[in-house]
């Protein structure tokens, strides 16, 4: 990771940053809730665009509009920010607030408006607004390059709260903050997210993502593998589950919140070896808050175990794994490893 300079910190307040960010994600929070009270879920599922990085479906484009309406109202000019948002392609250079346009941007913020669309769509699942801020460093801004993350929970209609939990790069667990809103009653109280400090993944979830059908008989040989050859290291599981969320925030949530040890996501490795192109994986916008699982004690590596490093963009592939404690990782990693070469 390249440190970041004490003149390009000059005159930032990261916690004020946060501060705009929990903001900026409430009010999007509450515009898509609005907005599906007001459509029925095929009219939200409808297909709008077939970008470069992902499908954009109509409830994604409403949230894009808010995005950036809020971001011109809000956001000050003195932090004009390089604008990297799922439905924008990369050629569309976007400044915010629009005042600043034409200025050199200070910050890179880079947002997934809505990650888990089809499972909010469906009133399945939550979805997760995601953002993280860095030091503007055009090409070469990275994701270890961001300061502060921000996530917000986007629930199904059953649910009557709503989690945010924010990090500052360097925090620390004492300085991520985790609040719960109540949309029934209003206010917001501290929530309490622990992640599992287990040594075993035995009677716990740990998941290789493989939501699409191409691909899965591939990621699932690898998986049977993984789970074969760590028996034979550490003693046989009789007992481990899966959980296919289909939202990388939601992923990194569950690993906040103690519910599962491990994720990983090798789609990109997958669909390269068997020569699938433009399918749907994760991108840096997907990823952009394991900042906050890091802060908390926990781990988001490549699946080589060193550190994940894609540009702050909308089509670079990423694939990572995420572990709850080092402990974990100290198990898996290792074999990951050996097993890369003959699957992908």
């Amino acid at each position: 990771m390249r440190e970041t300079s004490e003149s390009e910190l000059s005159g930032l307040d990261l916690e004020a940053v946060r501060d705009l960010l929990e903001s900026f994600q409430v009010h999007l929070r509450d515009r898509i809730l609005e907005t599906r009270k007001m459509h029925h879920p095929d009219e939200m599922g409808e297909v709008a665009a077939v970008m470069a990085a992902d499908t954009i479906y109509r409830i994604d484009r409403i949230s894009e509009e808010s995005v950036l309406d809020w971001f011109d109202a809000n956001w000050p000019p003195a932090l004009a920010a390089e604008l990297v948002m799922e439905g924008l392609e990369d050629s569309e250079r976007r400044i915010v607030p629009l005042s600043a346009a034409g200025t050199s941007p200070r910050l890179k913020v880079i947002i997934d408006p809505i990650d888990g669309t089809r499972g909010l769509i469906h009133d399945k699942r939550p979805a997760w607004i995601l953002t993280g801020v860095a030091i503007w460093r055009g090409e070469a801004t990275m994701l270890d390059g961001i300061l502060v993350a921000v996530m917000t929970e986007v629930p199904t209609t059953r649910q009557w709260r709503s989690d945010q939990v924010s990090a500052l790069r360097g925090g620390g667990e004492t300085g991520v903050r985790a609040m719960t809103h109540d949309l029934v009653r209003g206010g917001r109280k501290p929530a309490r997210l622990r992640r599992s400090e287990s040594r075993s993944f035995e009677h716990g979830f740990a998941t290789f993502a493989r939501f699409l059908p191409e691909g899965k008989a591939l990621l699932a040989a690898f998986e049977e593998e993984f789970w074969r050859v760590l028996s034979e290291k550490v003693g046989p599981f009789s007992q481990v589950f899966e959980d296919q969320y289909i939202s990388t925030g939601g992923q990194l949530y569950e690993l906040m919140a103690g519910h599962d040890r491990m994720v990983g996501d090798l789609r990109p490795l997958a669909f390269r070896r068997l020569g699938l192109k433009g399918r749907m994986v994760c991108h840096p916008y997907d990823i952009c808050t394991s900042l906050i699982l890091e802060e908390m004690g926990g781990m988001v590596v490549g699946p080589d175990g060193g550190p994940l490093r894609p540009g702050l963009n909308t089509t670079e592939a990423v694939s990572w794994i995420g572990f709850a404690n080092p402990d974990l990782a100290g198990l898996a990693l290792p074999v990951i490893r050996s097993l890369l070469p003959d699957f992908f």
